[in-house]
């Protein structure tokens, strides 16, 4: 949580503006009119088990999710959805990683025996950050870094200012915000799975059951 976490969402929110084009999100389908979706929950077994009288090796399976077959109107908004398929298997692994980040470094700073040692240590790993993700999310369209923004509050279960305003206080927090919002973009906003980001969700879920 803290400045780490911040610092990868700042840059998901600045940096593609200043750097790149911007490509339409897919069109929006009312909620009403997305059927949702029938979860297929796959026993989980043992690493043996017994079998006629002998034992044979079981296949530990992720949850697999039924969806209904997408039905586009047009080939316009096929492509729309096929880039946002694209976008999500880019980002998530990126989103993950903050996430690993996030949890890593706080306990770490709960060993060092002061706030000076943390605030050292959180020097360093920002500057670590910025020399290995920047040059990545520089390339980052707006739809994008949006796109991230959303993976990061799923992956993390807080909005990019919950995490500010916890770790550098109200203040700053409301600085990087106000950056944002500037940019068209909100680190208020939590994500919808339900809602706007049913899409985004379904996506994920495909892609982490190996569906996708």
């Amino acid at each position: 949580m803290l400045r780490v976490i911040l610092l990868l969402l700042m840059l998901t929110a600045v940096l593609p503006h200043a750097f790149a084009q911007d490509i339409p999100d897919i069109d929006e389908v009312p909620a009403d009119e997305m059927p949702a979706a029938t979860p297929i929950e796959l026993r989980v077994l043992k690493s043996r088990v017994a079998y006629r009288g002998d034992s044979v090796v079981a296949i530990m399976l992720p949850t697999c999710h039924k969806y209904p077959v997408m039905v586009f109107k047009n080939n316009r908004e096929r492509e729309r959805y096929n880039r946002l398929v694209a976008n999500v298997k880019k980002l998530l692994p990126l989103a993950k990683s903050a996430k690993y980040i996030v949890i890593e470094t706080y306990e770490y700073l709960q060993t060092l025996p002061d706030s000076k040692a943390r605030a050292e240590h959180l020097k360093r790993v920002e500057e670590g950050l910025k020399k290995q993700y920047a040059p990545t999310l520089k390339r980052l369209t707006r739809s994008q870094g949006r796109l991230l923004v959303k993976l990061i509050d799923r992956e993390c279960g807080q909005t990019g200012y919950s995490i500010a305003q916890a770790f550098i206080g109200s203040f700053k927090a409301n600085v990087y915000q106000t950056m944002a919002f500037c940019f068209g973009q909100s680190l208020t906003k939590h994500y919808d799975p339900e809602g706007d980001d049913r899409f985004v969700e379904r996506i994920v879920r495909l892609i982490e059951s190996g569906q996708l």
